[in-house]
């Protein structure tokens, strides 16, 4: 078996295959992709990351590497067999992807804008949907303060994806925690979840390329 990851370690979506990877305890290469892109291309034309190569086969989209993943590594599947739970871990993830990570990557990217091309709308209108991710995701997690996770009792594909959009979401439109207690108990469960701590702290020396301050309450 031969597993490479074409990554950066502080990069949202690269996030979720390695919270994968580190809770299938898999062996793997990490091969950091930077500013030139070109042979990544030859694998992948997009050059979008994060990109798979497992045993040849190239497997883009943070979400199919992690449902590929399954297939190796011996602790339980990161989504479930049952096909309900399946569905619920892979709406979770679409929530998490679509209601989170693309509104964060709005705000980042209208920050490294130039002065004449800001887009005041379209930052008010990321702030307004991280707000209704947070409202929906606290209600689905109401009842479950203290144990259990995003789709359900096991920890799957959407907490894989929750993690890294969460993290960065607080940093650009902070969760009000008192608002929102059951997603807030969920945030710091995931945080200290060993997989989710390691690509934090794998992440902590790249945060010198946010082009937003860096808030004092984000560990």
């Amino acid at each position: 078996m031969s597993l490479v990851l074409y990554q950066h370690p502080f990069a949202m979506y690269c996030w979720k295959p390695l919270i994968a990877l580190y809770e299938r305890d898999v062996p793997f290469t990490a091969d950091l992709v930077e500013a030139d892109r070109s042979a990544l291309a030859t694998l992948w034309p997009p050059a979008s990351i994060p990109v798979l190569v497992d045993d040849g086969v190239v497997v883009p989209d943070s979400s199919i590497i992690v449902e590929r993943l399954d297939r190796h590594g011996d602790t339980p599947p990161l989504i479930p067999t049952a096909p309900d739970e399946a569905l619920q871990a892979r709406l979770w993830d679409r929530v998490a992807d679509g209601y989170l990570t693309t509104p964060v990557q709005r705000i980042v990217g209208d920050a490294l804008r130039p002065p004449d091309a800001k887009d005041p709308h379209g930052v008010s209108q990321a702030q307004a949907t991280l707000d209704l991710a947070y409202a929906t995701l606290d209600r689905q997690l109401n009842g479950r303060d203290h144990d259990g996770w995003l789709a359900g009792d096991d920890f799957t594909l959407a907490d894989c994806a929750a993690a890294p959009a969460l993290h960065y979401a607080d940093v650009v439109h902070p969760l009000d925690r008192d608002a929102h207690p059951a997603l807030a108990a969920y945030f710091q469960r995931v945080l200290t979840r060993p997989s989710v701590a390691r690509v934090v702290e794998e992440a902590r020396p790249y945060r010198q390329l946010f082009p937003l301050p860096w808030p004092e309450h984000v560990s």
